[in-house]
C-alpha cells in the first residue's frame, strides 16, 4: 500500500480534505483510497492488482476546524522505473595503439536514476586506473589505448536501487591494432573538448566536475581567487573528479583543471553557478492579538533567483479587500483587528527550483492573564553559575512581567527574557529566597510565586594521583569531595571513560577506589565523578602496571675465538618500566657445574656484549634484564662455548712474610680460583731470600696449599718473598718481590729512668727512658705501665689491690693514669711489649694520691617530728676520699606554684648523723640538701622534700602518745622510728572491704600531692621489687578489679612527685580474697523465712497465753515458793513507790524496743542476730533459763533480776510487748 502522511492538532480537533492535482480529491467515489479516523494520513490499497500509475499526482492536504485551515506542502507521487536497455546491434571497434577510446554506455531513463558500473561475461568489475576510468554519466574512458585492452566482453551494467534491478548492455568488442609506433605527445582533454565550461548546481546539493585527458598525464585542481574548500572537498577517480559537498553560494566561481606531462600541460575552466530553491530567513510565526490591537507576521525567504511570496488564509489567495489588514511584500499587517476574525494564513515563497509553504494562526481573542509556571516551583542552583527563574504567561493583549523579591528587581544583575524568564548572572547565597512574577495586561493581573536556593558547588579536594603499581599488588585511588550538605552526592568510578570491569577485585567505597591483585589489563586512566542533582567535579589519574621485564631470548655466539666471544640476544617485554640493564653471568660446567658467575653489565639500550674469556673454561651464558621493578628470569643458556688451556696470565695476590716463632718466616698468599688457572696441573713456585745478605733466591714448588713455612730464620730480620703461578702449559708472569720480616722474640730490657708526677687526687703522670733499639727484637709496638692500689689511707676504704693497665705508643716516654682513688698507696711498674709479646717489667715504684672531695651521704631522710619539727637522717659517704671535716646542710620553702625560697644554710660535725628542725610553720613544703666535706671541699648533694603536717588533730589521731628527745646524737631507730610519722602528705584509716565490682580499698589522705597510686603485690610473692599500680581518678577510694581469687594481697596507697618518684607510702594492708563469691540474697525477702517467722510468733503467742491464763488463776510456782523461802538478795520484790499500775512514763514504752535480757548487743548498737536468734534460750536471763519441776517455762515469770527491778511484770506479761521484743 502507498501511505501519505497528514496530522494536525487545533481545538477543536480539526477535519481533513485532499486535493490531486489541484482539484478536490473525493475519498467516498474510491474504495481503494482511505483516510485514517481522526487524522489526514491516506492509505492508497493497490495490493488488489491496482497500478500504482492511476494515483500518480501532486497531492495536498488540508486541516480545517472553526478557526481557520492550515495546508500541507505539496507531495508528490510517482511510480520507480527501471526500463530495458533498447535492441542495438553493436559493431566491434578497431583502435591503433596509443590512441583514447569512449566506450558508451547510454542507459535508460529510470526513476530515481540507475548506477553505472562496468564488468565482463564472468560478472567481475573492469579494473580501472589513471589510464582507464568511467566518466560521471557511465561513458568508460581510456586516455590512449593499449593491445592489452583488447577483449569482446566490454558490458555496462545498470542498477535501479529502488526496484533493485539491474539491466545490462550488449557486450562492446575491442581489438587493439600495433602497427604503427607511438609518438608521446602533450595532454588533450577529451572531454569537455572546450577550454570553457560552465556547470549550475544547486545550494545544499553536491557539485561533481570531471575532465578526461590523452595521453596519462598528473591532474590537479585549484580554484580562481580561492580555495577550494578542504572539509568538504574530495578528489575521486584519479583526481579526474573533483566533488564538493553542500555545496554554498561561496562555493560559486571558475575552477581549473590542469594536466601535465613531460611534454607539456593543458588546462580547462569550469564556471561554476549556485543557485538555490528558496529557503527560510524568517518563517512566518503564530500571533495572538487581542480585538482592536495591531501586529505582523513576517515571511522572509531567501533563494536564487530570489522567490516571489504569496499570501493565503485559510488555503485560499487573499483577495478580498479587508480594512484590517494589508500586504506589503514578505510582510502581513493586522490592525484594529475584531473578535472572530481568527484564521490560518499561509505563506508560499517560490522560484524555478522549488517553494516553501508555512502556516500562521492569528487568533484574536480577549484574555486575561495566566501564569502557565507551577506555583511554588523550587529552583536550585550552584553558587556562581546563572539562575533562571522561569515564569511562562498566557494572555491577549500579552501580559508585561515584572518580577519582585523584597522589592521590584532591576538593574545589570539581572536580566529580563522576553518569555517572562528571569536570568541571575552569578548566583550568590544572598539570592536564595521568595521571587514573585506578576502578569499584567489591560484586562486585568496574576502572580506567582517561585523559590531560589542556591547551592555549595561541589569541589574535589583531594583527587586521584598517578600511580605506578607492580602487577599482583594492590593500589588506592583516593577521590574526596565536598559538597552541598542538602544534596545527596553519588561518587562513580569509570575506566577510559567506559564503566568499570564487572570484577570484584574492584572495591568502590565511599571515597576511594581499590584494585586488588592488579593485572596489566588494569592499567588506563580511572577518572572519579562525584554527582549530585545540580553538578559534578571530577578527577583523573593514570595507572600504570608495572613488573619485571621479560626473560631476554634468542642468545647467540658470534665472532668466536680464543679470548673472547660476541653475545647478542632479543630483550623481553619491559611492562611499563624501561630496561636500565643487563647483566650477563657465566656457568663454568668444568669446574663449578651448576653454579652462575656474574660476568659484565651493559646499559639497557644494547643487546649485544663482547666477552673476554679465561683459558680452560667451559663457558654457558644467560642473560638477566632489570628495571625498576626488579631483575626479569634468566634467559635460556646459550650454547657452551670451551677455551683451549693455556699458562697463568696472573700470579696469587696479596702474597705477605712473616714470623710466629722468633725463628721461622710464614708466607702466605690468595690462590689462584679456577678460572685464573688456565690449565690443569696447577702450582706455586714460592722463593724467598734474605734482603741485602743472600743474592740467590730459594724456591719450592707447592701445590693445593696458600702458605709456606721457612725454618730456621735468624730473628726479626728481613726477607724478599715471591709467589709464581704454573700449570702443565706454562709458568705465569715473573712475580714482583714483596718485603717481609721473619718472626720476633720478647725485649730483653725494661724501661729505666721510671718517676711519678702526682698531679691531684685522682691523676699522676709516669715518666721512663726508652729500651734500647736492639733489644727490642722486633717491632717495638709501645710501652705498658701496669698499676694497682696496695691501701688506702682511709681505715673505711675498701678499694685496693685493683690491677689496672695503661698502653702508650713507642714513640712516647711518658703518660698519664686517670681515675686514681684519692688519698690512696699505688704501685707501678712499667714494660715494652712487640708483637711477640712483654719485655721485663722496671722496678716498682710507689706514690701516694692526695685527699679529694667525697661522695654524697649514703642516705638522707627526712621524717615529721612534731607539728612544727621535722626530723633530718643520713649516713656517711660511702666514698670517704679522705677525712671528713662536716656536712653541710640547707633548706627552703616550696610553693604550690614550685617557686622556691630563701636558702637557710647549716653547718654540722662529721660525727652528727641526725637534726631536727623546730619552730617550721604548718602546712608547708620544704626542699632539703646535704653534702659531706673533706679539706679538699664538699662532695656531691642529696635532696628531699618534706611537708608539715596540716594540724595537731591531725597528729594526735595517727601517733601514741611519745617521747622525743632533740639531742644531736645518733637516734634510737629501733624506738623512735615507730614513734615518728612518715613524710607528708599523710594517709590514714587505710581499709578494703569486697564490693561486686572487685575489692574496694578506702583511706584518708591529707596533703597537697596530686598524683595517687594504689599499689598490690601478691604477699611473699617471688619479686618482691615489682608492685602493680593502678592511678586514683582524685578520689579517696580505688576498686581493685584485677585480684585473683583465693591469694593474698599486699595494698598500700602512694604519692608521687612531679618527677614520678614514690614521696611517701602508706601502710601495707593484707588483703585476701576468697575463693568464691556467692551472689548475696537478703533473707528477709525469702518466702521461707517468712513463713518460718510467722510460725514461731503463733507459737509464742499461744504460749504466752497459756501462761497468762495460769497467771491469773493465782496459783504459785514451786520454784516461786523456793524463791520467796531463800529470800534472794539480788531478787527484791517490787515496792509500792517504785512503780504504779497505769502509769507509764514515756520511757517505759521505749522499753518495749530494747533487746530481752540475755540478748547479745553489738558495740555498734545493733542486734546481731546469728543462726541461735530463734531459739526460745535467748528469752531468758543470759541464757540461765529456769524450769519447773514438771518442765514448764517458767523462768520468765518468775522474780526479776537487778536489771529489771524498774519494770512491772505485767509489761512482759503483754502479748504485744513480748512481741515486740522478740521481734
Amino acid at each position: 500500500n502507498i501511505v501519505i502522511h497528514c496530522e494536525a492538532k487545533g481545538k477543536p480537533h480539526p477535519s481533513f480534505s485532499w486535493t490531486r492535482n489541484g482539484t478536490h480529491l473525493d475519498i467516498d467515489k474510491d474504495p481503494k483510497v482511505l483516510m485514517k479516523p481522526r487524522s489526514g494520513t491516506l492509505v492508497l490499497d493497490i495490493s488488489g492488482g491496482q497500478r500504482a500509475e492511476e494515483y500518480e499526482g501532486v497531492y495536498q492536504c488540508s486541516a480545517h476546524n472553526e478557526l481557520g485551515t492550515a495546508v500541507s506542502n505539496s507531495i508528490i507521487l510517482r511510480q520507480s522505473r527501471s526500463p530495458l536497455w533498447s535492441k542495438e546491434r553493436i559493431s566491434p571497434i578497431i583502435a591503433q595503439k596509443g590512441q583514447s577510446l569512449i566506450l558508451r554506455c547510454r542507459p535508460p531513463a529510470g526513476l530515481p536514476p540507475p548506477i553505472i558500473f562496468w564488468m565482463d561475461n564472468n560478472i567481475q568489475r573492469l579494473p580501472q586506473s589513471r589510464r582507464v576510468s568511467q566518466a560521471l554519466n557511465g561513458d568508460l574512458f581510456f586516455s590512449n589505448i593499449l593491445p592489452e585492452d583488447s577483449r569482446s566482453d566490454y558490458i555496462c551494467y545498470a542498477r535501479f536501487p529502488h526496484t533493485q534491478t539491474i539491466q545490462q548492455k550488449q557486450p562492446i568488442s575491442v581489438r587493439v591494432l600495433d602497427n604503427n609506433p607511438v609518438d608521446e605527445r602533450e595532454p588533450v582533454f577529451m572531454v569537455p573538448s572546450e577550454s570553457v565550461s560552465s556547470a549550475v548546481v544547486l545550494r545544499g546539493e553536491i557539485l561533481e566536475m570531471e575532465t578526461a585527458e590523452i595521453p596519462t598525464p598528473a591532474i590537479s585542481w585549484v580554484k580562481h581567487n580561492s580555495e577550494i574548500p578542504s572539509g568538504r572537498a574530495s578528489f575521486l577517480n584519479f583526481s579526474k573528479t573533483l566533488r564538493i559537498t553542500d555545496v554554498s553560494e561561496a562555493d560559486a566561481g571558475e575552477y581549473r583543471c590542469i594536466a601535465n606531462n613531460h611534454h607539456g600541460s593543458v588546462h580547462h575552466t569550469i564556471r561554476v553557478t549556485v543557485n538555490a530553491a528558496p529557503y527560510w530567513i524568517s518563517a512566518p510565526r503564530n500571533l495572538v492579538l487581542a480585538p482592536g490591537e495591531m501586529g505582523i507576521i513576517t515571511c522572509r525567504a531567501a533563494g536564487r533567483p530570489k522567490p516571489s511570496i504569496r499570501w493565503l488564509m485559510n488555503g485560499l489567495p487573499i483577495e478580498s479587500q479587508d480594512p484590517s489588514r494589508s500586504v506589503e511584500g514578505d510582510t502581513l499587517i493586522f490592525s484594529e483587528v475584531q473578535t472572530g476574525s481568527s484564521a490560518v494564513y499561509q505563506c508560499n515563497a517560490s522560484n524555478e527550483y522549488g517553494y516553501l509553504l508555512s502556516n500562521a494562526f492569528v487568533n484574536v481573542l480577549a484574555e486575561p492573564p495566566r501564569v502557565l509556571t507551577l506555583p511554588n516551583t523550587v529552583y536550585q542552583v550552584i553558587m556562581n553559575k546563572p539562575a533562571l527563574l522561569e515564569c511562562v504567561t498566557f494572555g491577549s493583549p500579552a501580559p508585561t512581567i515584572t518580577w519582585f523579591k523584597d522589592s521590584m528587581l532591576e538593574g545589570n544583575a539581572y536580566v529580563f527574557h522576553e518569555n517572562g524568564t528571569l536570568e541571575i548572572h552569578m548566583s550568590h547565597p544572598s539570592n536564595s529566597g521568595k521571587y514573585t512574577c506578576v502578569a499584567r495586561n489591560s484586562l486585568s493581573l496574576s502572580e506567582n510565586h517561585v523559590y531560589l536556593q542556591v547551592k555549595e558547588p561541589t569541589r574535589i579536594l583531594r583527587p586521584p594521583e598517578y600511580r605506578v603499581v607492580q602487577r599482583s599488588r594492590d593500589v588506592v585511588f583516593e577521590c574526596k569531595a565536598k559538597h552541598d550538605p542538602s544534596l545527596v552526592p553519588t561518587m562513580t568510578w569509570l575506566k577510559d571513560d567506559g564503566e568499570l570491569p564487572d570484577d570484584e577485585r574492584f572495591r568502590v567505597d565511599s571515597d576511594s577506589l581499590t584494585i586488588t591483585d592488579v593485572t596489566e589489563s588494569d592499567a588506563g586512566t580511572y577518572t572519579c565523578i562525584m554527582n549530585t542533582t545540580l553538578d559534578q567535579d571530577s578527577a583523573s589519574a593514570q595507572l600504570t602496571v608495572v613488573e619485571q621485564p621479560g626473560a631476554p631470548t634468542d642468545l647467540e655466539l658470534t665472532d668466536l675465538v680464543a679470548r673472547s666471544v660476541q653475545l647478542t640476544w632479543t630483550p623481553g617485554e619491559e611492562h611499563n618500566s624501561r630496561i636500565k640493564k643487563f647483566l650477563i653471568q657465566y656457568e663454568d660446567a668444568l669446574h663449578q657445574s651448576g653454579v652462575w658467575h656474574n660476568l659484565t653489565e651493559v646499559p639497557g639500550t644494547k643487546t649485544t656484549a663482547h666477552l673476554k674469556l679465561s683459558p680452560y673454561v667451559h663457558y654457558s651464558f644467560r642473560v638477566l634484564a632489570l628495571n625498576n621493578v626488579g631483575f626479569s628470569r634468566p634467559s635460556m643458556p646459550s650454547r657452551q662455548y670451551r677455551t683451549s688451556p693455556a699458562a697463568p696470565d696472573e700470579n696469587p695476590t696479596e702474597v705477605k712474610g712473616h714470623g710466629t716463632e722468633h725463628n721461622n718466616l710464614v708466607i702466605t698468599w690468595k690462590p689462584l680460583t679456577p678460572q685464573q688457572a688456565n690449565g690443569p696441573g696447577l702450582e706455586y713456585k714460592v722463593m724467598w731470600r734474605q734482603q741485602g745478605i743472600e743474592t740467590y733466591w730459594t724456591s719450592v714448588s707447592v701445590a693445593n696449599v696458600s702458605k709456606f713455612v721457612v725454618s730456621g730464620t735468624p730473628t726479626f730480620v728481613p726477607y724478599e718473598v715471591m709467589v709464581q703461578a704454573l700449570n702443565d702449559y706454562g709458568p705465569g708472569p715473573k712475580p714482583g718481590a714483596v718485603i717481609g720480616y721473619s718472626g720476633e722474640d720478647f725485649p730483653s730490657a725494661a724501661p729505666g729512668d721510671v718517676r711519678v708526677l702526682v698531679l691531684n687526687s685522682t691523676l699522676a703522670e709516669v715518666r721512663w727512658s726508652p729500651v734500647p733499639l736492639e733489644s727490642v727484637r722486633g717491632r717495638l709496638q709501645g710501652y705498658k705501665v701496669h698499676y694497682h692500689c696496695e691501701r688506702s689511707l682511709h681505715r673505711h676504704s675498701s678499694h685496693y689491690n685493683k690491677q689496672s693497665t695503661e698502653i702508650f705508643s713507642p714513640n712516647k716516654t711518658s703518660g698519664k693514669l686517670p681515675d686514681l682513688l684519692p688519698y690512696s698507696i699505688y704501685s707501678l711498674r712499667v714494660t715494652a711489649f712487640n708483637g711477640r709479646g712483654e719485655g721485663p717489667t722496671s722496678a716498682t715504684q710507689r706514690f701516694e694520691t692526695p685527699e679529694g672531695v667525697p661522695s654524697a651521704p649514703s642516705f638522707f631522710k627526712v621524717s615529721t617530728f612534731d607539728l612544727d619539727s621535722l626530723m633530718l637522717e643520713w649516713g656517711p659517704p660511702y666514698e670517704r676520699n679522705g677525712r671528713l671535716t662536716g656536712y653541710t646542710f640547707k633548706y627552703q620553702t616550696v610553693n604550690s606554684k614550685n617557686d622556691l625560697g630563701l636558702l637557710e644554710e647549716l653547718d654540722l660535725p662529721s660525727n652528727q648523723s641526725s637534726f631536727t628542725l623546730h619552730n617550721l610553720p604548718h602546712s608547708t613544703r620544704y626542699k632539703f640538701y646535704i653534702s659531706a666535706r673533706t679539706q679538699r671541699g664538699a662532695g656531691p648533694m642529696l635532696t628531699e622534700e618534706a611537708v608539715t603536717v596540716l594540724d595537731r588533730g591531725t597528729i594526735n589521731a595517727l601517733l601514741p602518745p611519745r617521747v622525743v628527745t632533740s639531742s644531736l646524737a645518733p637516734p634510737l631507730h629501733t624506738n623512735v622510728t615507730s614513734l615518728l610519722l612518715p613524710v607528708a602528705p599523710a594517709f590514714g584509716n587505710v581499709s578494703s572491704s569486697m564490693s561486686k565490682d572487685g575489692e574496694l580499698i578506702s583511706w584518708q589522705y591529707w596533703g597537697p600531692e596530686k598524683l595517687l597510686y594504689v599499689e598490690y603485690i601478691i604477699d611473699k610473692s617471688k619479686n618482691p621489687a615489682y608492685w602493680h599500680k593502678e592511678k586514683v581518678n582524685g578520689s579517696q577510694f580505688h576498686v581493685l578489679k584485677g585480684l585473683k581469687k583465693g591469694l593474698a594481697y599486699k595494698v598500700r596507697v602512694v604519692a608521687r612527685g612531679h618527677d614520678d618518684r614514690a614521696v611517701h607510702h602508706s601502710e601495707e594492708l593484707l588483703v585476701k580474697v576468697s575463693a568464691m563469691v556467692s551472689p548475696q540474697v537478703d533473707i528477709a525477702t525469702q518466702g521461707w523465712f517468712i513463713g518460718l517467722m510467722s510460725a514461731i510468733a503463733l507459737l509464742i503467742l499461744i504460749l504466752l497465753i497459756i501462761c497468762f491464763i495460769k497467771r491469773n488463776k493465782g496459783g504459785k510456782y514451786p520454784v516461786k515458793e523456793k524463791e520467796d523461802a531463800h529470800g534472794d538478795p539480788e531478787i527484791q520484790p517490787m515496792k509500792e513507790d517504785d512503780i504504779t499500775f497505769g502509769e507509764y512514763s514515756e520511757s517505759d514504752f521505749d522499753e518495749d524496743h530494747k533487746p530481752l535480757k540475755g540478748s547479745r548487743t553489738p558495740s555498734g548498737g545493733t542486734d546481731k542476730r546469728d543462726g541461735s536468734d530463734d531459739s526460745l534460750v535467748d528469752c531468758g536471763d543470759s541464757g540461765d533459763t529456769e524450769f519447773s519441776e514438771d518442765g514448764s517455762f517458767i523462768g520468765q515469770y518468775s522474780g526479776k533480776s537487778d536489771r529489771d527491778t524498774t519494770h512491772d511484770s505485767s509489761e512482759l506479761l503483754s502479748p504485744v510487748n513480748a512481741m515486740n521484743s522478740f521481734v
